[in-house]
Parts: structure tokens; C-alpha cells; sequence
């Protein structure tokens, strides 16, 4: 089961491996190492319609990109639908490779604001958005959704088959409820399902740990690409053993420690090229601990650094901590 090609809209990608938008992680430094790695396509952190509407300088901070990454598809939340068609209307002319609205994110602020997953309970709602939006940009256009609000309303075959009608390029299925958020197992059949029903490309979301997770993802739904979250956090190279294991049958090796540690301090370093000193040193430390995340003393090593400001004091606790492992 070799790596496919695949096409969304008019962009032709030569995988089918991508990177989740995940919010507070999938920064411009995450998202430049997960490509290092192998992850054909990249989501940035979703950004607030209203925000880039009253052109919001944290907002476009988080839309910053490098020709590197590219391509790269811009992910924006809204509940207003001439806001978010706005909000495309602004981001396409940041000249992504594609934008995406986010219609499964569960947490509070956004669900609040009637965004996110809150959209899944106004069907008409998201039609019209989706028109207008459609209208707006000529980019491709995609969407990323859960199973629905709750166990008793599980509606994302009918929010595919919205989104296909309006002219949606491609889209994403988490299938776990807001209800649920990351906890038990994610329904793999509702991609199936989907997939069965619509012809545009289904992206397939959720439990993706490991290159047999996303082979078994691939063989189970029959989904167009998988993308993975979670399972890239303090684990970059997920990218390059799920590439390797479709293309060989064989189960990659693990990084070896310099390599992990090398890894790292690219991590750092590109923190704080794009962050600053500051930021990229506070951000970079979360990542530290999920690297080293079961290496022994790690859970030392994460007290240290937690009390550090200084890149170089942090560098030499991790040079430390790789020489006695």
C-alpha cells in the first residue's frame, strides 16, 4: 500500500499523509520539522474570522508561513457567514495553497462564540457559510468536522453532503462527538461511511500513533488521506515511518537518540527564529517534554527546563540529559 497521490480541488499533492491544525502546536516551527519529516501537507493553528476581519496582528502572527512548508492550508473559525467569507476573502490573499474551516473544535472559547463543533447543530447554518464562502475565494476549500454535537446527534454524513453540494474540495472527519472530545475510541465506520456517500477526498482523523494505526485507517475506511494530531506531538518522524511502512511493509526503525536530540534543538532553533527569544524559548519547552516523554529522568530533565529562561542553559540540560541516556 504505497503512498498515493492526491488532488483537492485544483491542488495535486504527491501524498496523502497531513499534519492536523492543531491549536497551540501546530506553529509555523512544528509545522516546518512534521515537513522535514515527510508530511505532505500542512493546516495551520486556526485563526479567528472576526480577529482577521479588525486585522488582528496576534491573528495574522499565526498565519505567518515559509516557502519550505509550502503547501499549506490556512484554517479559520467563525459563525458569521459574511464574516468568515470575509475572513477567506483576507486569507487568500496571503496566497495559502488552500483554506479550511474548522467546524470540529470543541474547546469552550470557540463554541462559545457558536463556532467550532457549535456549528454542527445548524446545518443551514453551515450551508450558508459554505455558499458564501464559495463565492468568496477561488482556492480549494475544505472542511473539518467531528461526528456531531453528541451521541444522539451523530449528522456528519448529512454536513458532507452539504459541504459537496456547496462546493467543498475535500473534507476532514474526526469522529468522536464534542461530547466525547479525545477520549474513547474514535468511530473509524463514520469514515467509512462518508466515504461511501461523497466523491470529493475524505480525510481520514483520530487514534492515527503509529504507521500501523494509519495503515489500518486506510484499509478499514478506505479514506483518501489520513492526518495525523496527537500522534505527532514529541514525535515528528510519525511522518516518515508511516511513509516508509505504506511504501515497504516493513516497520521502521526507531530514531536513534542523536537524532531525537538533533531534532530538538532544530525545534529550538526555529522557535525562536520565527517566535522570538522569549516566546519560541517558553513554547519550545512543551515540545521538550513530549520528546522525551519515557526516556528515563525525563521527568527531571522537564522540572529543570521548566524553571529556565535562557536558550543556552536549556541546550546544556538537554546535552546532558542525551549523554547519560
Amino acid at each position: 500500500m504505497p503512498v498515493s497521490e492526491i488532488k483537492i480541488g485544483s491542488l495535486k499533492l504527491s501524498g496523502n499523509i497531513f499534519l492536523a491544525p492543531m491549536a497551540g502546536i501546530a506553529n509555523l516551527p512544528f509545522r516546518l520539522i512534521a515537513k522535514r519529516f515527510g508530511a505532505t501537507l500542512v493546516f495551520s493553528e486556526l485563526s479567528s474570522s472576526e480577529a482577521l476581519i479588525r486585522d488582528g496582528k496576534k491573528t495574522f502572527d499565526i498565519l505567518r508561513t515559509a516557502p519550505e512548508e509550502k503547501p499549506i492550508i490556512f484554517q479559520i473559525f467563525g459563525s458569521n457567514p459574511d464574516s468568515v467569507a470575509e475572513a477567506a476573502r483576507i486569507v487568500q490573499e496571503l496566497k495559502p495553497d488552500g483554506i479550511d474551516i474548522n467546524m470540529g473544535c470543541a474547546v469552550r472559547k470557540v463554541i462559545k462564540s457558536g463556532s467550532g463543533v457549535a456549528l454542527m447543530k445548524d446545518p443551514e447554518k453551515i450551508k450558508e457559510i459554505l455558499k458564501k464562502v464559495r463565492k468568496a475565494v477561488s482556492l480549494p476549500l475544505t472542511i473539518k468536522i467531528r461526528s456531531g454535537w453528541n451521541s444522539k446527534n451523530i449528522n456528519a454524513l448529512e454536513i458532507a453532503l452539504i459541504a459537496e453540494d456547496e462546493g467543498v474540495d475535500a473534507i476532514t472527519i474526526h469522529p468522536r462527538t464534542k461530547e466525547q472530545m479525545f477520549s474513547d475510541r474514535s468511530d473509524w465506520s463514520l469514515i467509512r461511511k462518508i466515504k461511501q456517500k461523497i466523491k470529493i477526498p475524505v480525510i481520514g482523523n483520530g487514534d492515527i500513533n503509529t504507521c500501523l494505526d494509519a495503515r489500518r485507517m486506510f484499509e478499514e475506511t478506505g479514506c483518501d488521506a489520513a492526518m495525523v494530531g496527537r500522534g505527532s506531538m514529541g514525535r515528528p518522524w510519525i511522518f516518515r515511518e508511516i511513509r516508509e511502512y505504506l511504501d515497504s511493509g516493513k516497520i521502521p526503525d526507531e530514531p536513534l537518540k542523536t537524532e531525537i536530540e538533533k531534532t530538538i534543538i532544530d525545534h529550538f532553533n526555529l522557535s525562536i527564529e520565527f517566535l522570538g527569544q522569549r516566546r519560541g524559548t517558553d513554547l519550545i519547552k512543551k515540545h521538550i517534554a513530549w520528546y522525551t516523554k519515557g526516556f528515563q529522568d525525563s521527568c527531571q530533565l522537564r522540572k529543570k527546563i521548566y524553571l529556565m529562561n535562557r536558550k543556552e542553559e536549556i541546550l546544556s540540560a538537554i546535552k546532558v540529559f542525551f549523554s547519560y541516556i
